[in-house]
């Protein structure tokens, strides 16, 4: 890097930073955080728990992105002056050290980019994912405990908790469908990003010949629903159906039928809970994971994002994984690719997450 490159990132970060306070509203935020130490000397605030807790969630936000915003408005600024001072003074050992810490300045910048993102009304929720094979038997199966996989190793990396609640085995190799809540900070706000059709594109293992396959698997993402969400489910409206369990590796499996399937009937949701002994807990299980998934459609069709039904394979595809004739993932909505798809396939999936937040699709 040399000084030019370096003063034209230094213009591009600022104007970065202008555009992250106008997004967040920095004066708006301040004066809420003005209004919330109002309410805390108010004696009386203290009274209602409730609200404390509310409040202090909302405070604690604010606080947040507030103190990263500052923090990284300093930096920037920090730099320019001493980038500034470095060339009237041709200091060279201070420009080669400003030059580099400049990934770093970028990164900083980043973290607040995908904060901004990360803002929003159910972000900080945790996420019910249920995972779907598309037609194609034994291929797509085998397709969708990969993906099953690689979210698992991601929440590890993140330090994010998985909670199973349904899992059915595939007839030869792979899940006929899976259904887990991960838990954990933003758990939503980054999980979110996964609800499409994933593509994939390989020499099969399961066939003779060695030819590609194509194969396809549809992940749902909704926010967990906390009882503060009135959703009204009529009875007339579902359909419960109870089963034996057959859990992952033979694990959970019962002679009685505790396992528990509600088929919303006006707008065809199906959830299942097969994660408990108890057949009570799992239909109370399968109502929250239903009532998640109704309040993910409200808000799609709050804002226009509800797709037509169609079969999976030809709905909603957002990520292509090609392991033949190359290597490649892409991710349709940031349109940007990646090379190391064996690290994606192991979970190191933020950077791609991470693209699709800040290109803002």
């Amino acid at each position: 890097m040399d000084s030019y490159e370096y003063g034209e990132l230094l213009k591009n970060l600022q104007v970065k930073c202008q555009n992250i306070a106008q997004i967040i509203k920095v004066d708006t935020l301040k004066q809420e955080l003005d209004e919330i130490l109002k309410l805390e000397n108010e004696p009386s605030f203290w009274n209602d728990n409730k609200k404390v807790a509310e409040i202090g969630k909302q405070k604690s936000k604010i606080t947040r992105i507030l103190n990263i915003y500052q923090n990284v408005l300093d930096s920037i600024n920090d730099a320019s002056e001493l980038y500034n001072l470095a060339l009237s003074e041709e200091d060279n050992e201070m420009l080669d050290n400003l030059f580099s810490e400049a990934l770093e300045l970028e990164r900083d910048i980043k973290k607040i980019e995908i904060e901004v993102m990360l803002s929003g009304e159910n972000d900080n929720t945790n996420a019910i994912v249920t995972i779907q094979p598309g037609a194609g038997g034994t291929e797509s199966q085998d397709w969708g405990s990969i993906l099953y996989r690689m979210y698992l190793r991601w929440c590890e990396r993140k330090g994010f908790k998985v909670e199973l609640l349904d899992y059915q085995d595939g007839e030869e190799a792979g899940i006929k469908g899976v259904a887990f809540i991960i838990k954990g900070e933003n758990a939503y706000g980054y999980a979110k990003v996964e609800s499409g059709v994933h593509r994939l594109v390989r020499i099969s293992p399961f066939d003779a010949n060695a030819k590609r396959h194509t194969s396809f698997a549809s992940v749902q993402v909704s926010p967990e629903v906390n009882d503060d969400i009135d959703i009204v489910i009529d009875e007339k409206d579902i359909r419960i159906d109870t089963y034996r369990s057959s859990g992952a590796g033979g694990q959970h499996v019962n002679k009685t039928e505790s396992a528990i399937r509600i088929t919303h009937l006006p707008s065809g949701i199906v959830v299942q809970c097969q994660n408990d002994r108890s057949q009570h807990k799992n239909k109370a299980t399968a109502f929250k994971m239903l009532k998640s998934k109704l309040y993910d459609l409200e808000l799609k069709k709050q804002n226009n994002i509800v797709d037509e039904k169609s079969e999976i394979g030809w709905g909603h595809q957002i990520r292509s994984y090609v392991l033949a004739p190359y290597q490649q993932v892409k991710d349709l909505r940031s349109n940007i690719a990646y090379s190391n798809v064996d690290a994606i396939l192991d979970g190191d999936i933020d950077s791609i997450i991470e693209g699709v937040l800040i290109s803002g699709k």
